[in-house]
């Protein structure tokens, strides 16, 4: 993926780490992340790009408003999803061109990993030890390598949308932001849990080699 300093991310990333707390709400949250991409990839297929992105720009800030009357808390990543989609969008009718929905994506994943690679040098800890630190306890310099592998992921998931976009058909793109990016994803989250339990059981065992 969330108050104050902490950047709300989607919930397929706290997947990796739940808590029982982030549990109760992780379906909700997944059906947030997937929901307005089910219909646009539905709608796509049944009128084509344009009718999918009315569709979706309708959709995405019905969702974001009840995502906030059920939890009362904001998520800025999806907000800032809503605001791309409302602007390029509507440039996507507008001019009907197709090209300005494309980018979409992009943006966004390129905007975060800006945010997490500021959050290095900006503020006492990376944006993804605050989010992290309840449910791992790692090194200084781990956490900051943590934050620097979320940095390049989002920065290639942005760079492959492009890819994927101007290579590729518009109806192969529509599936890649449904099947692949979620496919990236698990993928992603995978390592990174493979990652985290490596590095927590290793500093484990230095604690106990310590005491010994």
């Amino acid at each position: 993926m969330n108050a104050n300093l902490r950047i709300e991310v989607s919930s397929r990333f706290e997947l990796s780490c739940r808590t029982p707390e982030s549990e109760r709400f992780f379906h909700m949250q997944l059906l947030v992340d997937y929901l307005p991409i089910l219909i646009f990839f539905g709608a796509y297929f049944y009128e084509g790009i344009y009718f999918a992105t009315a569709l979706l720009m309708a959709v995405m800030p019905v969702v974001l408003a009840l995502q906030w009357m059920m939890t009362r808390k904001l998520n800025k990543i999806y907000a800032a999803s809503t605001l791309l989609v409302l602007v390029l969008g509507g440039a996507t009718l507008l001019l009907r061109n197709p090209q300005f929905l494309y980018w979409k994506p992009t943006v966004l994943n390129w905007v975060i990993a800006l945010v997490f690679l500021g959050s290095q040098y900006i503020g006492a800890k990376p944006i993804v030890q605050r989010m992290l630190e309840s449910a791992a306890q790692l090194e200084a310099n781990q956490w900051r390598r943590l934050n620097t592998i979320w940095v390049m992921f989002f920065a290639i998931v942005g760079g492959l949308n492009l890819y994927v976009a101007y290579t590729f058909s518009e109806p192969t793109w529509v599936k890649f932001k449904l099947f692949g990016m979620l496919g990236i994803t698990i993928v992603f989250i995978v390592i990174q849990t493979i990652w985290l339990t490596a590095s927590m059981s290793g500093a484990a065992v230095s604690e106990d080699d310590e005491e010994t």
